[in-house]
């Protein structure tokens, strides 16, 4: 007997062993076993979901030999026919390649006349959104009132092209995608049958390049076996698909958090000489930092069985929320302009540098070298602090009618603008610098510190900005104070922020706080209080600034000039306060 692929084998046969289409699994079932049966329906979805499969079971469903039922018994004649492809009154028609006018009159002719050996004449149409407008046309008195004995059903990928005036005579379900899990646990039942050895990782990666069809994966599982001699095993699969290794992405990312650019060239060289499709890498990646920032917010969204869970785990407490959110931005970019790079490997070598370079900005010491007195300038951090001093200096995006010449406009700002800078630098006086380590060290040694006599004031905001937090940075600013004695300390977390409660959060506040006194504080956590915490007081006070920026935009006299001269409008959007 000839090898029946496993698409064709495991085709459901019955409402009971059909996969994630449960919403109209139940509107069929209620249907028939309440004998409201509808003339036409119509079955939507992406290839590989079920539409055809369903098809055929409501054909069997209404011509099985016990009667119409939401179980066919599936031993009948008719059943087994229908199984079969040899039924005589279900006629499946594939639109694709009968888009004439004159095939669907004479499918209409047909449906004149009773059925041969059902109970229902049933008209399978599949891609029925190919058939010409004409054919759509011929159809339409047919569908709408159909003999006693037709049954249409339709299904198509795509019903934004079938006329409306098709779609209100149907009645319509949308069939969704596959969910991952529910295609490895159907593929874990199908392999366990077959007596298939299998890595679940490997079902993992099948069910995610499926991306929702259920065909695709069971052909990709077909493909597997084949690739695999009889195994389905993570390695090979992994090959088979041309998918990233995992490790090969935690790597990159360790050596980001360890700011070694020689490891991180040398994992991508490694790439590089194993073909990888940088593309995929940087998509890959993309949701290595997306799967991370999940595990940091909402750990347990993410599955226990999950094999990259540990690793995943120790990511998202060595690298912070911030720069999670900056490499995954530069991810994306980094994938969308990768094909304007000379080449692949320099568009993903320049995004992994660009990762490279805001750690190294971030970590970067400011120089110790003294500038001449004759050519030294304000500095770019002097320039904001005299901005600082005059709040009434913001920046602005101006909109201007077309008509209004620009380099009168840019001339004018830079005219009105300069002064004040110049003026307010001048004036500032000089920042006192902070004693270097030498003098710190010759004033007060190391050995002689007795943190043990650190006491806390009660402001609980300078101490969590004193402290060295990593991770749990974010459950610290939610945090109020409650009540603190010389050994304890405790506080109350906003109802809305009770998920920040982790106990690794918790734990690593604990610690953070035990170092900063040198001794052991006892640290106690619970929801409540009334929600002054240093995020909040952080919100109302750049909400604050923001104020005062729009309120002196307004009040500018040059840009009220602007306004009435050119008809320029303020973007408030585009206020940043200095």
């Amino acid at each position: 007997m000839s090898y029946q692929v496993l698409a064709r084998k495991w085709r459901p046969k019955s409402f009971d062993t059909l996969i994630g289409q449960e919403h109209v699994v139940r509107a069929l079932t209620n249907a028939l076993e309440q004998q409201r049966l509808h003339h036409a329906y119509l079955l939507t979805g992406t290839r590989g979901v079920g539409k055809t499969t369903i098809a055929r079971i409501l054909a069997k469903s209404l011509n099985c030999e016990t009667g119409i039922t939401a179980h066919p018994c599936g031993v009948c004649s008719t059943c087994m026919d229908i199984d079969k492809g040899r039924f005589i009154d279900l006629i499946e028609v594939d639109a694709a390649s009968n888009t004439q006018v004159d095939n669907m009159r004479d499918l209409l002719d047909n449906a004149q006349y009773a059925p041969t050996a059902g109970r229902f004449k049933v008209y399978i149409i599949d891609e029925v959104h190919m058939l010409s407008r004409s054919s759509f046309n011929a159809m339409l008195k047919t569908l709408e009132e159909p003999p006693a004995h037709v049954k249409f059903i339709l299904a198509t990928t795509d019903p934004q092209k079938m006329p409306v005036t098709v779609l209100s005579r149907c009645l319509q379900f949308n069939l969704r995608q596959m969910a991952s899990t529910s295609i490895v646990e159907h593929c874990q039942a199908i392999l366990k049958t077959e007596n298939i050895p299998f890595e679940v990782p490997a079902l993992q990666l099948i069910a995610k390049a499926a991306s929702g069809s259920m065909r695709d994966a069971l052909s990709l599982l077909d493909q597997a076996i084949a690739y695999g001699s009889q195994t389905v095993q993570e390695k090979e699969v992994r090959s088979m698909l041309g998918a990233i290794d995992q490790s090969y992405l935690t790597e990159l990312l360790k050596a980001l958090i360890q700011n070694d650019g020689n490891a991180l060239m040398s994992q991508a060289k490694a790439m590089s000489e194993r073909s990888i499709a940088f593309d995929a890498a940087l998509n890959d990646l993309a949701t290595l930092l997306q799967q991370i920032a999940m595990m940091q917010v909402v750990p347990d969204s993410m599955a226990l069985d999950l094999p990259e869970r540990p690793a995943l785990l120790a990511l998202a407490q060595e690298i912070s929320a911030e720069k999670v959110q900056l490499y995954y931005q530069i991810a994306l970019l980094g994938r969308r302009d990768i094909g304007l790079a000379p080449d692949e490997y320099a568009g993903f070598t320049m995004s992994l540098l660009r990762m490279l370079a805001f750690n190294q900005s971030e970590n970067a010491a400011p120089t110790s070298q003294p500038i001449p007195a004759q050519t030294a300038r304000p500095s770019a951090s002097a320039a904001l602090k005299a901005v600082e001093v005059a709040p009434q200096t913001a920046t602005l995006v101006v909109d201007t009618p077309a008509e209004a010449p620009a380099s009168v406009i840019e001339t004018a700002l830079e005219v009105h603008e300069a002064p004040t800078i110049i003026q307010e630098v001048a004036h500032s006086e000089p920042t006192p610098q902070a004693p270097s380590k030498s003098t710190q060290d010759e004033d007060e040694p190391a050995s002689t510190v007795n943190k043990s006599n650190v006491q806390f004031n009660g402001n609980w905001r300078s101490l969590v900005d004193a402290l060295k937090l990593g991770l749990a940075r974010t459950l610290a600013q939610n945090c109020e104070l409650e009540s603190f004695d010389e050994n304890s300390i405790n506080l109350t977390v906003p109802d809305l922020q009770k998920h920040l409660l982790d106990p690794n959060y918790q734990d690593k506040l604990s610690i953070a706080i035990n170092q900063h006194f040198g001794r052991k504080i006892k640290l106690s956590l619970k929801v409540g209080g009334s929600g002054n915490t240093p995020a909040k007081q952080i919100f109302e006070e750049k909400a604050a600034v923001q104020s005062e920026a729009v309120s002196a935009i307004e009040q500018d006299d040059f840009v009220q000039a602007l306004k009435n001269d050119f008809g320029a409008q303020i973007i408030p959007s585009s206020i940043k306060p200095i």
